[in-house]
């Protein structure tokens, strides 16, 4: 009977294994295999472009909102004095022409001025004999495109031209001409003044 010691150890009595090269094509299915068995995380977030968009569409509506006209809370002044009527028409939106004894005004904005409600014949194209006043024109042109714009984004606020005249009872009837003549120009020809109403 051999003895224990004159055995070969168990790792030797094993066939040799031949090591063979690994090729990278195997590595790569072995990794992407891991990969697809790994649950991919997720992603919890607020995709914000879409709120964006969103806020960007209701700005523009309430500023086409809130853009009207400011008639209603005209003050009367020295330089501004309101006729009076007893017409029961009620305002409406629509855009605000001021004309007082010292200037025009435009949608709150200060236009030009005037030498007690007379336009500077430098203003008018063609001199003193003109009725188109520049600065006002170019400044309701920029109106007329804005307001244009605004009509074909949203198809319930056409552009129709709307106007309230808010003109000083003094002013004279040549101002009042150019003006309108300027606004006709501009394509604004619905034209309604804003008087005091009279109590009976």
């Amino acid at each position: 009977m051999a003895n224990e010691s004159s055995m070969p150890p168990r790792e030797s009595l094993a066939p040799p294994v031949s090591v063979a090269p690994v090729s990278m094509s195997y590595v790569n299915r072995v990794v992407r295999a891991k990969l697809r068995r790994r649950a991919e995380p997720e992603h919890f977030g607020l995709n914000i472009y879409p709120m964006m968009d969103m806020l960007t569409i209701l700005l523009v509506y309430m500023m086409a909102i809130f853009a009207s006209s400011s008639a209603a809370a005209v003050q009367e002044s020295a330089e501004l004095r309101i006729p009076y009527s007893t017409s029961q028409v009620e305002l409406s939106d629509a855009l605000s022409v001021q004309i007082s004894r010292g200037g025009v005004v435009v949608d709150g904005k200060s236009i030009l001025d005037l030498r007690n409600g007379i336009v500077d014949p430098s203003l008018k194209q063609g001199g003193s004999s003109g009725f188109l006043i520049t600065p006002l024109y170019k400044s309701l042109s920029e109106i007329r495109d804005r307001k244009k714009r605004t009509a074909q984004r949203f198809a319930n606020q056409p552009f129709v031209g709307d106007v309230q005249i808010i003109a000083d009872k003094r002013t004279p009837y040549r101002t009042l001409s150019e003006v309108i003549y300027t606004l006709g120009q501009t394509e604004f020809k619905n034209l309604r003044f804003v008087v005091n109403k009279k109590n009976k």
